[in-house]
């Protein structure tokens, strides 16, 4: 009955054009970047030779804000650039922060340890306090969120991108984690970055310094987290109103946190809604939410077309090769697969015309983490949100909208999409995919185990 009723207005609104804008979305207010201040790197090994110049160069500040700093060669080649910067320009100010949970643990499956926490206060015991790093508990255990924040903020510039720091994401010893790389020179995105840090992170009692002794435990900072949380759903960037020049892109942090009053998810939703012609969506583990999956649906009733390019499952950060003994985390690659198999079988009319292009990147052994959005040829989304259930609701995201009403960044996005594609191929059909008759048996059981009790539905909301 209820159907009945609300048919005709549900009907009247798929017929009728979406709107460009919602009236909030019009009203953003951001910054007025020229577009020549705004550059895309073109790989790991670039985005690795611009953050260590950027911090070789810094004068004032240096802000890095990522979910990890890993104990391995890549993280410390940072760890050793921050603290000579430190040495060099004793005035410099350096914080880094990254996940509380992810930064005391041990890389999963592999032995117990006090995780990269050690080699943060082992650098402090012999180098002195000049590098703060600081653990930062978006929730109380890992499983519910995580800090999920990018950009790192050095003097006057933003460099942005959804990596975080080790050997694959710096493409280190040969092998490399793609990502997209942005650095935007504008002081007053920098300063807004910077600012939000100061005041909702390092203003938290739950914020702790990790690179010091006498660390204290996760269960004494729990009502401190709780404020924390309740701080950052209230959270924004503090961006000015103001007026585009010609030879300008608007540019508008965002910052996501939490189920209900989400501005980053709802921004998300709204862009989505308003594409036109095309859409171009990057996640590197296929598993939509469903205000997601309903929006790209009634586009490709419209006519849109739509590009998705997700990673092949061997090239998942979680991808463990048929040699190698299995371990249940190496499940993860065959669940994304099995989502986008349903996908595509659905919407197996639209991939037969074109509509819809399904392109899988893959590239030796090397792991696929792209996220974020292309909307006809004026607005993109940088973004570290993986586009998933656990972004949408758990982990603590933020993005960069870039607005381009003149089309000034059109070419760049153009050659960094050409690029992307060099190694991926379009899906022909949902049987390109491998079956999961054929998956290793380790995997087909507990598929089937997860299929029995329902938790796959559950496994899909926490990943």
């Amino acid at each position: 009955m209820n159907k009945l009723i609300t048919a005709p207005g549900r009907l009247v609104r798929r017929m009728l054009p979406f709107r460009r804008q919602s009236p909030a979305q019009a009203a953003l207010p951001h910054f007025a970047v020229p577009a020549g201040a705004i550059d895309v790197l073109s790989d790991p090994a670039a985005f690795r030779q611009t953050l260590l110049r950027l911090i070789a160069q810094a004068e004032r500040r240096i802000v890095i804000v990522a979910l990890y700093l890993q104990d391995d060669d890549g993280g410390r080649e940072v760890l050793d650039a921050l603290y000579a910067a430190k040495a060099r320009q004793s005035a410099l100010e350096i914080s880094v922060f990254v996940d509380w949970h992810r930064a005391q643990r041990g890389l999963i499956g592999k032995q117990k340890s006090e995780g990269n926490a050690g080699m943060y206060r082992e650098y402090a015991a012999r180098l002195g306090p000049g590098v703060a790093i600081h653990g930062v508990p978006v929730q109380t255990r890992e499983l519910f969120g995580v800090l999920h924040l990018k950009g790192f903020v050095i003097d006057d510039a933003v460099l942005y991108s959804g990596a975080s720091l080790n050997d694959v994401y710096l493409a280190r010893h040969g092998r490399y984690r793609l990502d997209r790389y942005h650095l935007l020179h504008h002081r007053g995105l920098a300063d807004a970055m910077a600012a939000f840090v100061q005041r909702h992170l390092l203003g938290s009692e739950a914020v702790r310094r990790l690179n010091v002794a006498g660390v204290p435990s996760t269960k004494a900072l729990q009502p401190a987290i709780r404020e924390l949380r309740q701080d950052l759903q209230r959270a924004t960037y503090p961006v000015p109103d103001g007026a585009l020049q010609d030879g300008e892109v608007a540019v508008t942090p965002l910052l996501g946190f939490g189920r209900s009053g989400n501005t980053l998810d709802d921004a998300l939703l709204a862009l989505l809604r308003g594409t036109r012609q095309r859409l171009i969506l990057l996640t590197p583990y296929f598993n939509l939410p469903k205000p997601v999956r309903n929006v790209l649906g009634q586009l490709l009733r419209r006519g849109c077309t739509i590009d998705i390019m997700v990673g092949d499952k061997t090239a998942n950060d979680f991808w463990i090769p048929p040699d190698q003994p299995f371990k249940t985390i190496g499940l993860l690659p065959y669940l994304y697969e099995n989502n986008l198999r349903r996908f595509a079988r659905t919407h197996r009319r639209q991939i037969d015309s074109g509509q819809l292009n399904l392109h899988l990147w893959r590239d030796g052994d090397n792991s696929y983490h792209l996220k974020g959005l292309f909307i006809d040829d004026d607005i993109a989304v940088l973004t570290g949100h993986n586009l998933n259930p656990r972004a949408w609701s758990l982990d603590l995201e933020n993005a960069l909208l870039l607005r381009d009403p003149e089309k000034l960044l059109q070419a760049k996005h153009q050659v960094e999409w050409v690029a992307l594609k060099r190694n991926a191929t379009r899906l022909a059909d949902y049987h390109a995919l491998e079956s999961p008759r054929r998956y290793p048996a380790e995997v087909r059981k507990l598929l089937r185990r997860l299929k029995r009790v329902r938790l796959d539905r559950l496994v899909n909301r926490l990943l």
